[in-house]
């Protein structure tokens, strides 16, 4: 690669991605402050408590182990092994690098905004009995749920993308996006998160997933067409001469 031709990727991958993950980060950052030192008396913000206490006063031995499998599937092991074997799958089935790289870099992304913005807001975990062990960052926001937005959701767009039938395509993308929401709801049930926490989380995940999607992703269809125009162009090349044939020379 030429100099020139790094320096423009690199610029491009400035303004398209680390400026903008940057920003979402403030944002974060900003609704955090909101959240614990500003609006902490304000309503929706007065009734987080309750929810909190009236989903841990319905607890029970089934609710538990579906919502231990939801926040099983969302911990930090399970996202990178399925990040991982998910981007192998793609880098061999469709031979190209923009989705396998889009995949990592956006769950990647809301690691590294999710991991910065709880070092910053310092938010206790909800004043409920906590179903899993304590954890080493603070309350806002989730990271099991950002982390599942950027993961199966990321998987649920590039399968809107491919070419499988409706009806499978529709099937998987309900249940990929489902799968965050299940995670959400789980994280508030055993007593991990407050509602604000996860709909920040929401946030932090969707809002990577369109970065990615537009520093990346969008330039996939363009990759495959030129891929295509080479192509063509290739065996037109290769069919343009005609072979000669032989012929016997003239007697005199």
């Amino acid at each position: 690669m030429h100099l020139a031709t790094l320096t423009t990727v690199l610029r491009h991958a400035a303004v398209r991605v680390v400026a903008p993950v940057l920003v979402l980060y403030g944002v974060l950052v900003g609704l955090g402050l909101l959240v614990t030192r500003v609006l902490p008396g304000v309503w929706p913000l007065t009734v987080e408590d309750g929810v909190n206490r009236g989903l841990a006063a319905h607890r029970s031995g089934g609710r538990n182990d579906v919502s231990l499998v939801f926040s099983t599937i969302a911990s930090t092991p399970a996202i990178i092994a399925v990040t991982a074997l998910s981007a192998i799958v793609l880098a061999v089935v469709l031979r190209r690098w923009r989705e396998p790289l889009f995949l990592i870099a956006t769950v990647s992304a809301q690691a590294v905004v999710f991991l910065f913005t709880t070092l910053a807001i310092d938010r206790q975990r909800p004043e409920v009995e906590r179903m899993d062990g304590s954890l080493p960052t603070s309350s806002f926001p989730s990271g099991h749920t950002s982390a599942a937005v950027a993961l199966y959701c990321g998987l649920a767009l590039l399968l809107a993308r491919a070419a499988v039938r409706p009806w499978t395509r529709a099937a998987w993308w309900a249940l990929l996006v489902l799968i965050p929401l299940g995670v959400a709801t789980t994280r508030m049930y055993r007593g991990m998160h407050h509602p604000s926490d996860v709909v920040a989380s929401f946030l932090n995940g969707a809002a990577c997933l369109y970065i990615m999607a537009r520093g990346i992703l969008d330039h996939a269809e363009a990759d495959t067409k030129a891929d295509t125009d080479t192509d063509t162009k290739a065996k037109a090349d290769t069919g343009s001469v005609p072979r000669q044939r032989r012929t016997a020379p003239v007697r005199s």
